[in-house]
């Protein structure tokens, strides 16, 4: 069996160009593509058991927290309740497998993995409840009640370790995808750098392809600290997926195949087993913005407008108050013996409360618990040309105005437990954007503007991405993806790995 590989961009008068015969598919088959292959449906397996092991478990906890038995003797007048079991855990199972959370595509992707996973549990209690309701099917309550936590806890924090695992054998060289990147010089470079950024997402550059290059001509081109190999025009790079091993292929724009040239493209990579993945241009936009939608004949991918306005701000707000009131109970013995500890070592308020800049521009005053000497802002000035950050902000890792219960403090944030005062007088949000200063905002292009469209956080992506040790262009990039796409998911997620990173103690100082 043989098959033909063209010219893929589109010629001039739409004429089509004569097809050169390739080896048998067999031949080109990249031997990654079936390792690739191999590896998911390995991994794919492995969270279909799990996820089997933790609904069972939480369907049989809450089964006997509720009834005192897994199973109830016969003749009980609640004997039904392991048929209602059995059928509770077929729907959820079938709930996961719906929402495609074993996806390839998605598994080991963080947020958009979990919130799949949430998704198909509060829609397995939901249909559940439905049920119940038209049926009028008496379901013990407590029943559900700790199933739906208990599962739906158990699922995240199994994907979460089965996360770790796959960056563990990431980081060994295993589990990759190979992708040969396709598109204009400066396209295809700015693409294969945002592929190679997070080591933990397995996909290497192997090559990189350039409109009207011609043959290959031993250049590099330097992809965070890599040299990936230019492998030609067009007309290389069938030949080139199988040199460099590729199982992808990644366009930077498609304007130089046109529809024509992206279809026999795709044609021409099916029988290979080869992915055919193209950049929207769009960066930092959730997935779950993104709808796929035919518009006369042709695949339109429509971006959602992000959702901070509204009945989702209410329910921000709604949130923050309620969080912020637990939170605040829960740590008040720390936050007293910390003001005990800050009163009795050093001179001065308790209290530091520094100008910030929040929501549409509006400042107000930020409490924290003092870590610093009384005047520390006046030292400022003679400490300027030691700030270690590339940014507007003032960082340094040995601060000496630092005291040394501020330094305790600030290791594992205690000295941001105030700020929970600034979510109740609504100025804060718990999760959102770093609060800015003064002087920050007024460095501000339009882009970084955006980050004022918000409340700013105590914590956020950038408190659990790196903290203190961000570069400054970083974190206000992950200010204006979690402005873009924020999600009541996404935030009790930022939450849970907020406490990781004040535990870890990464970045702090």
């Amino acid at each position: 069996m043989t098959a033909a590989v063209s010219n893929l961009a589109d010629p001039p008068g739409g004429q089509p160009v004569t097809a050169r015969p390739i080896p048998p598919v067999a031949g080109l088959l990249p031997s990654r593509v079936f390792e690739r292959t191999v590896w998911q449906r390995r991994f794919a397996s492995r969270l279909r058991t799990t996820d089997t092991i933790v609904v069972c478990a939480a369907v049989a906890l809450a089964q006997y927290v509720r009834f005192g038995a897994i199973l109830p003797p016969p003749g009980d007048v609640e004997y039904y309740v392991p048929t209602f079991s059995i059928v509770f855990v077929i729907l959820w199972l079938s709930a996961l497998a719906a929402f495609r959370t074993r996806s390839p595509r998605l598994v080991g992707s963080g947020i958009e993995e979990y919130r799949r996973v949430i998704a198909a549990s509060f829609w397995t209690f939901g249909v559940i409840a439905l049920v119940a309701l038209l049926f009028h099917v008496d379901i013990a309550r407590g029943y559900l009640a700790v199933a739906l936590p208990a599962g739906t806890l158990g699922l995240v924090l199994s994907r979460q370790l089965w996360r770790k695992h796959l960056t563990r054998r990431r980081a060994q060289g295993r589990y990759q995808t190979a992708a040969l990147v396709f598109g204009e010089r400066d396209a295809a470079e700015h693409l294969a750098t945002e592929l190679s950024r997070n080591p933990a997402d397995g996909l290497e550059v192997v090559g990189i392809g350039i409109p009207g290059y011609g043959p290959p001509q031993n250049e590099h081109i330097a992809v965070r600290g890599r040299h990936v190999p230019i492998i030609g025009d067009e007309a290389c790079m069938m030949e080139a997926i199988h040199t460099c091993g590729a199982d992808t292929v990644a366009i930077a724009g498609t304007e130089h195949f046109g529809v024509r040239g992206i279809r026999r493209l795709i044609w021409d990579l099916e029988p290979m087993g080869v992915d055919l993945v193209m950049s929207t241009g769009a960066m930092d936009v959730a997935l779950s913005r993104l709808v796929m939608r035919p518009i006369a004949g042709l695949p339109m991918l429509h971006i959602e407008k992000p959702q901070y306005l509204g009945a989702k701000r209410i329910q921000k707000r709604a949130f923050d108050t309620c969080f912020a009131l637990v939170a605040l109970a829960v740590t008040l013995p720390v936050f007293i013996v910390a003001v005990i500890a800050i009163k009795l070592t050093s001179r001065g308020p308790v209290f530091y409360a520094a100008e910030r800049i929040g929501i549409d521009g509006k400042p107000f005053l930020m409490l924290k618990l003092r870590t610093m000497v009384q005047n520390a802002d006046q030292q400022l000035t003679y400490l300027l040309d030691k700030n270690e950050s590339d940014g507007p902000l003032f960082k340094i890792r040995n601060d000496p105005r630092v005291t040394p219960v501020g330094r305790i403090l600030r290791r594992f944030s205690i000295d941001e437990l105030p700020q929970f005062i600034n979510v109740l007088r609504q100025e804060m949000s718990v999760v959102g954007p770093r609060p800015p200063l003064r002087r920050e905002v007024g460095t501000y292009d339009c882009d970084g503007l955006r980050r004022l469209l918000v409340k700013p956080g105590i914590t956020g992506l950038w408190q659990v991405s790196g903290r203190s040790d961000l570069r400054w262009d970083e974190a206000v990039r992950l200010d204006l993806s979690y402005v873009d796409n924020w999600s009541m998911v996404g935030d009790i997620l930022i939450i849970a790995k907020t406490v990781r990173a004040v535990f870890g103690r990464t970045g702090a100082y």
